[in-house]
């Protein structure tokens, strides 16, 4: 049995993370998708849309995760000490060095291979790009209502 792990926010489920999952089940027989702490998304993204309960419970639900948990604020690594996976799938984007983390996990006793995923093409390209696209559709609804109104005048 190889486990797998991923790690992410998740914060706007959009098809890059169903993407992501599904290639990071690909390599393995478990899936299990470690989703970081409101403090954590903060510290290392940006504010949280969703909570984090929200988060690991609509992660949990997707069809390529065999189990969702939330990760600690205090040490990354001691929710992989945990979890004990074979293989850490890393996203394209996500800002970890894979070396730096062969060796902290090393010093902790835990053999583990890295495996970076490739981009995947799809129109959103992250959480980002899709609130980016909501605040300016609704600015574009506003002056559009703005123009109504001032034609009524």
């Amino acid at each position: 049995m190889v486990r797998v792990v991923a790690t992410g926010v998740f914060d706007i489920i959009h098809l890059g993370h169903v993407h992501f999952l599904e290639k990071a089940k690909d390599l393995g027989d478990e899936l299990v998708v470690i989703v970081a702490r409101d403090k954590t998304a903060r510290k290392m993204k940006h504010e949280p849309i969703t909570s984090e309960g929200m988060r690991v419970e609509l992660v949990q639900s997707l069809k390529p995760v065999d189990r969702a948990v939330l990760g600690y604020e205090d040490d990354m690594y001691r929710i992989i000490s945990e979890v004990r996976p074979d293989i850490i799938a890393l996203g394209y984007d996500q800002k970890f060095d894979e070396k730096e983390l062969e060796r902290e996990l090393k010093k902790r006793g835990l053999t583990v291979q890295i495996v970076r995923l490739p981009h995947l093409d799809h129109d959103l390209d992250g959480t980002r790009k899709i609130i980016r696209r909501i605040v300016d559709w609704n600015i574009a609804q506003q002056k559009l209502k703005k123009a109504e109104g001032a034609k009524k005048k």
